[in-house]
């Protein structure tokens, strides 16, 4: 996102959506000093609904709201933009602690409004504009194709004729900036259709209980480009996410020991990541057989952690190497105090199980920063790069090396 130069926040519309007369004049002067021409201050709900409607003219660009509005509070406008679809940019303000303006964040992020943040009142011009300087102009949004769903025996014919692919995505070591490991991503690259990604079969897989399918696919050339890249010099680890049901069959470490053994690759170049939720529930034969692939040299990671109620106790039990952090915890955790500290506590709980961290999401520098000064072991993200194909990986590394 752009940061906003004093043109450009010369050219913005700003709606200010204040109950208190006083806090609303105040509001409306800390925008003019920073720059901002076009102000339209609003003392209640249903006007600013009115006015920051797209059909209003001018249009309004952001919209700071107060929480505590009449007629219409904060919490059902953010509703109502949500609903109309609304490109405003939202600053919301209130008296509130920030435990409750870190939930309005969320709420925000659920609805899918375009929220640059929240402050507690009395508002700080600093902190009002820092907000600001988040706004970018908004990019009309490309038209999403539609999705394909293909019929089970179409995924199985795609998969038996070898038309799936791994794409990678780096996960770096923040210390060093090292690439560490690669991260493996089903692609389907259709004769039709071009290369899809898991909406398009993803469904018919689940519906019939045969995600395995996918699964053993994926894993035999995940270990296939293992091997390839150590023949050309690069011993760069796989990590492969993995359905509870495959990981859950009985022959499963035999049949996974098989493959590695088939392509000459020791257990300890591949991580099996699962979703903290897939082990909520607590299956003897399911931690015997994890168990067994820490014993064999096997990483294991926690995926999408803190998306779950956890049972810490059974966690702390589960012998995992990486507790890999959801990106809803780590994009923007540097600008929100509140989400901060949950990142803070989710590393903290890694560092005293002794387990490497792995920050999901790495969206910007600001990020990549934040969690360094935090001591997070390993950054994976759009900052660093999206999922490539296997033969774009060796330039893109050579490129990444001479920029550390």
């Amino acid at each position: 996102m752009d940061v906003v130069g004093g043109a450009k926040l010369q050219a913005l519309h700003v709606v200010v959506a204040q109950a208190d007369p006083a806090e609303r004049r105040a509001l409306g002067a800390a925008l003019i000093r920073a720059g901002v021409t076009r102000v339209t201050e609003v003392a209640d709900g249903p006007t600013a609904l009115r006015t920051l409607r797209a059909d209003f003219t001018p249009r309004a660009d952001v919209a700071i709201v107060d929480v505590d509005l009449p007629g219409m509070d904060g919490l059902a406008l953010l509703r109502a933009l949500a609903a109309e679809r609304s490109a405003v940019r939202v600053i919301v303000v209130g008296a509130q602690p920030p435990d409750v303006l870190f939930a309005i964040d969320s709420l925000a992020a659920a609805l899918g409004v375009a929220l640059l943040g929240t402050l507690a009142q009395p508002v700080a011009a600093d902190g009002l504009a820092a907000l600001l300087g988040q706004y970018g102009t908004p990019r009309p949004a490309a038209p999403a194709p539609p999705v394909i769903h293909f019929a089970l025996d179409e995924v199985g014919t795609g998969l038996r004729e070898r038309q799936f692919e791994p794409y990678f995505q780096p996960k770096i070591e923040l210390a060093t900036g090292q690439v560490t490991s690669l991260e493996a991503f089903a692609r389907w690259r259709h004769p039709g259709h071009g290369l899809l990604g898991p909406p398009a079969f993803m469904a018919a897989l689940a519906e019939h209980g045969r995600i395995d399918f996918l699964d053993w696919t994926m894993l035999e050339m995940a270990v296939e480009h293992v091997r390839r890249f150590r023949d050309q010099g690069m011993p760069i680890p796989m990590s492969l996410n993995l359905a509870p049901a495959t990981l859950a069959q009985p022959d499963f470490v035999a049949r996974a020991s098989a493959v590695m053994a088939r392509h000459g690759v020791p257990p300890a170049s591949l991580t099996f990541e699962m979703t903290e939720s897939s082990i909520l529930d607590f299956d003897v034969d399911f931690i015997e057989r994890l168990v067994r692939l820490r014993m064999l040299g096997f990483g294991l990671a926690v995926d999408d952690y803190g998306t779950a109620r956890s049972n810490l106790q059974l966690l702390a039990r589960i012998p995992f190497s990486e507790l890999k952090i959801d990106r809803a915890f780590v994009a923007g955790a540097s600008k929100s105090r509140p989400l901060g500290t949950v990142l803070k506590t989710f590393l903290g709980l890694a560092h005293s199980l002794d387990r490497m961290s792995v920050a999901v999401g790495v969206e910007t520098r600001q990020d990549w920063d934040f969690l360094q000064g935090l001591g997070c072991t390993y950054a994976q993200g759009y900052h660093i790069a999206n999922p490539m194909p296997a033969d774009a990986f060796p330039r893109w590394l050579e490129e990444w090396r001479q920029f550390f």
